[in-house]
C-alpha cells in the first residue's frame, strides 16, 4: 500500500501580537480503506486546540486576530484583501462600465463642480450628490493638502444595496451606475449608514422654498432618471434618500453619452480645471482608461472591497 504524505497544520498559540500564528506538521499516514482505523490512529498524537479553547482563545486576543488569516503558502494576509480579491473575482461584464478619474494635481478647489451638480439635479439646500474636501496624501512635496471631489463612486460592489430592506437601491445591468428608486424607498436610511463614502442624502423636504412646493421641482425626483423612469405617481424624492447617478438622465437611448453634445455628467463638463474625467472604463481607448495606464492613482478605501468606479491620479 503507498503512502500518501499529508501536510497537517496544527494550530498553536502564540500570543505574538495578538495573532495566532500556524506551524506545519507533516505525517507519513496511509490511505483509509473501509474499516480500517489506521487513518485515525496516525492522527491521535497530533496536538490541536479544543474547539471551545480556540474559540475562547479567539476573541481574548481581539479584533486584531480577526483582521489577518491564513494563505495556502503560510503567511499572513489580511481578511480584507481577501475579500476585495475574491469579489472582484466574480465582478460582473456589463456593457459599459462608467466612472471617474480625477487629477488631484489639477484640482483647485473653486467647486464649480459642486454648483454644477445642483444645478443639473435641482437639489435642495442640504442636499449635494458632489462634495470637494481636503486631504494630506502621503509622498506629497511639502504635504500640502489636496483638493478632491467627491461624487457617488458606484462601487463593483456596493455595500449600499446590500442592506436595503425593500431593495429600492440596486446596481443597473447595463452600466453598473448605483440608483436608488423613490417608489421603493421607505427612507430607513440603512444604505447611508452603510455607504463608506458617505455619498448619499435623505431628504427631509425642509429646505424647498414654500412658493415652488408645487412646481414640478418638488413633485417629481428631479430629472434623474428621463422619461424612460418615469414615476407613474409623480413621487417627489422628500422622505427619500438621493445620490450622485452619473447624471444617468443625459444618456441617450442606447445607454451612451455624448461630450460633443453636452450629454455629459454636469460636475466633469463644468470643471475649470480639468481635473474630472468621466468614461467608460471597459473602453481600452477612453480618456480615462488611457489616464490610468498612464499615470499612478489610488482609490479610496479599497482595502473595504468595493472597487470603488472613482480614482485619483496622484
Amino acid at each position: 500500500m503507498k503512502n500518501l504524505l499529508i501536510q497537517l497544520q496544527c494550530i498553536t498559540r502564540h500570543e505574538e501580537g495578538g495573532v495566532i500564528m500556524t506551524k506545519k506538521k507533516t505525517k507519513t499516514t496511509p490511505t483509509q480503506r473501509d474499516g480500517d482505523t489506521s487513518a485515525k490512529d496516525a492522527g491521535k498524537n497530533i496536538s490541536v486546540l479544543d474547539r471551545k479553547d480556540f474559540i475562547s482563545k479567539l476573541f481574548k486576543t481581539g479584533a486584531g486576530t480577526l483582521a489577518t488569516t491564513i494563505v495556502g503558502n503560510g503567511m499572513l494576509k489580511s481578511v480584507s484583501s481577501l475579500y476585495a480579491q475574491s469579489k472582484d473575482n466574480r465582478a460582473v461584464k456589463r456593457k459599459f462600465r462608467y466612472g471617474m478619474v480625477i487629477d488631484t494635481r489639477r484640482c483647485v478647489g473653486c467647486r464649480s463642480c459642486v454648483l454644477a451638480c445642483k444645478a443639473e439635479n435641482k437639489t435642495p439646500s442640504g442636499v449635494s450628490y458632489t462634495v470637494v474636501f481636503e486631504e494630506i496624501l502621503e509622498n506629497r512635496p511639502n504635504d500640502k493638502p489636496v483638493f478632491m471631489t467627491k461624487p457617488c463612486f458606484h462601487c463593483e460592489h456596493p455595500p449600499c444595496t446590500d442592506v436595503c430592506p425593500v431593495s429600492a437601491t440596486f446596481k443597473r445591468e447595463r452600466d453598473g451606475i448605483v440608483v436608488v428608486d423613490y417608489e421603493r424607498c421607505i427612507g430607513c436610511r440603512y444604505c447611508m449608514t452603510a455607504c463608506p463614502y458617505s455619498a448619499r442624502w435623505f431628504d427631509f423636504g425642509e429646505n424647498y422654498p414654500a412658493i415652488e412646493q408645487n412646481t414640478p421641482w418638488a413633485q417629481v425626483p428631479s430629472p434623474e432618471y428621463k422619461q424612460f423612469r418615469k414615476r407613474k405617481n409623480k413621487q417627489s424624492p422628500v422622505g427619500n434618500v438621493r445620490k450622485c447617478t452619473f447624471c444617468l438622465h443625459l444618456q441617450d437611448e442606447e445607454g451612451k453619452y455624448n461630450k460633443e453634445e453636452g450629454r455629459w455628467p454636469a460636475c466633469a463638463k463644468t470643471c475649470t480645471g480639468k481635473a474630472i474625467h468621466f468614461g467608460d472604463l471597459n473602453d481600452p481607448n477612453s480618456e480615462v482608461t488611457v489616464l490610468l495606464r498612464e499615470r499612478q492613482y489610488m482609490r479610496l478605501k479599497e482595502e473595504l472591497g468595493t472597487s470603488p468606479n472613482c480614482y485619483y491620479l496622484i
